[in-house]
């Protein structure tokens, strides 16, 4: 049973929500209304009893912008109990509401963010949907704008692993204020300017040991033969079974995009002379790092910050901060 307060605005725009219903089923064949019900009771009900709590005089609008963007998630299979992103179902009901102030006067970019968001954070291979939901929940309270929650929407996404928002995300941080910048990466006694400067310089801020990407594609994984890597400035090509993928890691995830042989061909396969290989000994200025590889077949491809190490022997590849 949905709440009181919907079932009560449900039915005084009865006539206005069902048009709104058969326009829908025209325009999507296969909506499921059971579905959709569900929806209602489990995505947008909650919405509207935090809406109602905050702004009363503002829920009949947030209400029938939620129930027309309802209708287009579970007409294109993306919200409802049989939902390709599950994912989204969480956010709508559990991290919506805790923006009902801004829901309350600008519900249909809010719910667009926020559902736009969950879909692509979702489907990134390796990304951590649920932390990225955590994070934006626990400065719920300090978000006072839309573009203050796309701001920090972008920030934390890349804190979940989406490691080619970087760039992007950085400058993002840079219209907040300082002090919401730094709750994002749960620093609010440093100051912004040096935190920036230091995430802008060092892809690998609290990560010191890097990280291991890929695996074999018939167990599910990236890669159909074991990668050969080339530097570029931005990540690695990677080569793999004829096919070619551009690699962008850092602190907090790695994620493979499409790149092409040419790419390939033109990236660089120079080492900076702080990187030497010992047998199956990797040495990175004065620290040395034992790799569980048979020595010998080992190669290595390095950028400004990152070294890459690969062997014939595997389908992943390790990525060792240089710094």
């Amino acid at each position: 049973m949905i709440s009181p307060a919907f079932a009560s605005i449900l039915a005084s725009g009865r006539a206005q929500f069902n048009a709104r219903a058969a326009e829908a089923r025209r325009r999507f064949p296969s909506l499921d209304m059971a579905a959709f019900g569900a929806f209602l009771h489990d995505g947008v009900d909650p919405l509207v009893l935090a809406v109602a709590a905050a702004a009363p005089e503002r829920v009949g609008g947030a209400t029938l912008a939620a129930y027309d963007m309802a209708l287009e998630l579970v007409g294109h299979g993306l919200a409802g109990p049989a939902a390709k992103n599950p994912f989204l179902n969480t956010v709508w009901c559990e991290l919506a509401p805790l923006f009902a102030p801004l829901l309350a006067t600008a519900p249909v970019d809010v719910l667009g963010m926020l559902s736009n968001a969950a879909i692509h954070i979702a489907s990134v291979a390796g990304a951590r949907p649920a932390q990225w939901q955590c994070e934006l929940a626990a400065v719920a309270p300090q978000v006072g704008s839309v573009a203050q929650l796309r701001a920090m929407g972008q920030v934390l996404a890349w804190r979940a692993g989406v490691a080619h928002f970087r760039q992007g995300a950085l400058a993002a941080a840079d219209t907040l204020p300082p002090a919401l910048a730094l709750a994002a990466f749960g620093e609010p006694g440093a100051q912004w300017p040096q935190v920036h400067a230091q995430l802008l310089d060092y892809p690998w801020r609290g990560n010191p040991e890097g990280r291991e990407f890929g695996s074999f594609s018939g167990l599910g994984g990236d890669f159909g033969t074991p990668p050969q890597v080339r530097a570029t400035n931005d990540g690695f090509v990677v080569r793999s079974a004829e096919r070619h993928y551009l690699l962008v890691a850092d602190a907090y995830g790695a994620v493979l995009h499409s790149a092409t042989a040419q790419e390939y061909e033109q990236a660089t396969t120079g080492m900076p002379s702080s990187v030497r290989l010992d047998g199956a000994t990797v040495h990175v200025g004065a620290r040395s790092i034992a790799l569980d590889l048979p020595a010998g077949d080992i190669a290595l491809a390095a950028n400004a910050h990152t070294l890459a190490i690969t062997s014939p022997w595997t389908h992943a590849i390790r990525l060792l901060p240089l710094a």
